[in-house]
């Protein structure tokens, strides 16, 4: 796939999950207030905070497809990686805020503050909608993630993930609010907080992964060693290093050749080893080639990720 597809596939899955939950945000809201609903309000607020979400990420996926300078020469693509850290703060920072609303409902209700019937039968359709609506948006975003290879795609499709389970947590909670068991619904509102939690938690930590460079080593050298084991010259692979920049991957790999042999002839050997590399794996932007004399006392392979 080209850069250019990746772009189009990313945008159009994130402008998609903007509309879907613009219109979510709308209806769950309104509805979750005339239908007196604290588990669906607390669904509408999740909604809105998407609209959010979806917004930052749209910019960021535009700005990061800004072209190399001389101040990133690699490029703007961790702003896919950066833009995942502020959606995930979102999702955290909404979390908080309907959890606490919802146990504060909850009190309420057991000191006799405030009194509840349960949730209109529109709300529990409306909940139910909302999961099937998200479960396609859900696995069409993640497989578009794995496709495109963005973190920022990915983190979105986490949220979608979140969405079914605290729509059908608000289902639930109106249905059983609606048999007579008033408290079930605001405390729905708070496990559906839980769950906005914890998926903000998973996108901070795989936002994390690649701004820390913890690509997977293992997989990239074995995938290198085997491309390089009948390039002619090369005694022994040493060292690879990987780095990643958004969906690219800059590769440092240090091979001993033979130490009689001239500058010229190694220079070649490492332009093969350039080659072979790039045109096998794919978004590699750039590899580093370091040769030296190989001396056969200790026979070993290192791998290291920065």
């Amino acid at each position: 796939m080209n850069i250019e597809l990746r772009d189009q596939k990313s945008i159009f899955a994130i402008n998609m999950g903007l509309v879907a939950n613009v219109i979510l945000s709308i209806v769950k809201t309104t509805v979750g207030i005339i239908g007196h609903s604290p588990a669906l309000l607390a669904e509408g607020i999740n909604s809105t905070s998407d609209v959010v979400y979806n917004v930052v990420a749209s910019i960021y996926v535009r700005m990061a497809q800004k072209p190399a300078d001389r101040e990133h020469p690699y490029g703007h693509r961790q702003l896919e990686s950066i833009a995942s850290l502020v959606v995930g703060s979102f999702v955290i920072t909404t979390g908080v805020a309907v959890f606490w609303d919802s146990i504060n409902t909850v009190f309420e209700l057991f000191t006799g503050e405030t009194t509840f019937q349960g949730g209109s039968r529109l709300a529990l359709w409306i909940a139910i909608l909302t999961v099937i609506i998200k479960i396609f948006l859900f696995f069409y975003t993640r497989n578009t993630g794995k496709l495109t290879k963005n973190a920022l795609v990915t983190a979105i499709a986490y949220d979608h993930r979140n969405d079914i389970f605290s729509a059908s947590a608000a289902g639930i909670g109106i249905f059983l609010g609606q048999q007579g068991y008033p408290w079930v619904d605001p405390l729905a509102g708070a496990l559906v907080a839980i769950l906005i939690f914890k998926t903000g938690i998973e996108i901070l930590r795989e936002a994390s992964i690649d701004l820390m460079d913890a690509v997977p080593s293992e997989q990239i050298a074995s995938e290198v060693i085997q491309l390089l084991e009948d390039v002619e010259g090369i005694d022994m692979v040493e060292e690879i290093h990987a780095h990643r920049f958004g969906p690219y991957l800059v590769i440092n790999v240090t091979i001993g050749i033979d130490g009689t042999l001239t500058v010229a002839e190694g220079d070649h050997i490492s332009c093969q080893v350039e080659d072979r590399i790039q045109e096998n794996l794919p978004f590699v932007r750039r590899v580093h080639v370091h040769y030296h004399p190989h001396i056969p006392v200790v026979e070993r392979i290192v791998v290291r990720s920065r």
